[in-house]
């Protein structure tokens, strides 16, 4: 179930139950329980640095290990992105940025355009960073991109603290999706415009940010 610029679903399978509710123009806040405090730690920095309002729940099989639930929290994360953002219309629709965390530095580009693409390139060495992988720090930003329909580009350019690369992507994720959803102030009073001086336009020269499209 959805409204404007807002989106609330339910995933649920045998291994994970997920609910989330997300706004992309009411925030930031963030109300997180995955079961998996470094990922609710990874998601408040994500949700802080990209003014989301965002809950996030989830009843994962831990018993198992940390797979399903760090998965389906990015599924139902970029589903919920997709769906708020309807056709992205006045939408910036690209963003880059760079973050620092100390001595590690992350850069960050998408671009919200209906194809999903994700390359994440972090450089984590250790085993897991408190109980969560950290090979499944890259699979939950490649989830999300996939199922938000989006190109990601991240990449830990350096860095010795494996803490500090990780959230030093996701900060760089965040603000780079902060700008892609950034509106766009239309010049020259096109019959596009909106009344409040923003564009109606989609971002797009085909005139749609489909599956697909470009």
């Amino acid at each position: 179930m959805s409204s404007r610029f807002s989106a609330r679903l339910l995933r649920e399978t045998r291994e994970t139950r997920v609910e989330i509710a997300l706004s992309l123009d009411r925030g930031p806040r963030a109300q997180l329980d995955t079961g998996l405090p470094f990922l609710d730690h990874l998601l408040s920095a994500l949700a802080l640095h990209g003014g989301l309002d965002l809950e996030l729940s989830c009843r994962g099989d831990l018993q198992v290990d940390d797979h399903h639930t760090v998965e389906d929290c990015a599924l139902a994360l970029g589903q919920a992105l997709a769906n708020a953002l309807g056709d992205k219309a006045g939408r910036m629709r690209f963003g880059s940025a760079y973050a620092p965390l100390d001595e590690a530095l992350a850069r960050a580009v998408i671009d919200l355009s209906g194809r999903p693409w994700p390359a994440i390139e972090l450089g984590l060495a250790q085993e897991r960073l408190g109980q969560l992988s950290t090979q499944n720090v890259t699979h939950f930003l490649e989830s999300f991109a996939i199922a938000a329909g989006a190109s990601l580009h991240v990449d830990v350019l350096k860095g010795r603290n494996d803490h500090h690369r990780a959230e030093a992507a996701f900060k760089a994720v965040a603000l780079a999706l902060r700008g892609a959803l950034a509106w766009r102030a239309e010049a020259g009073g096109g019959c596009g415009d909106r009344a409040d001086g923003l564009s109606a336009e989609i971002p797009s020269t085909k005139g749609a940010l489909l599956r697909s499209q470009s």
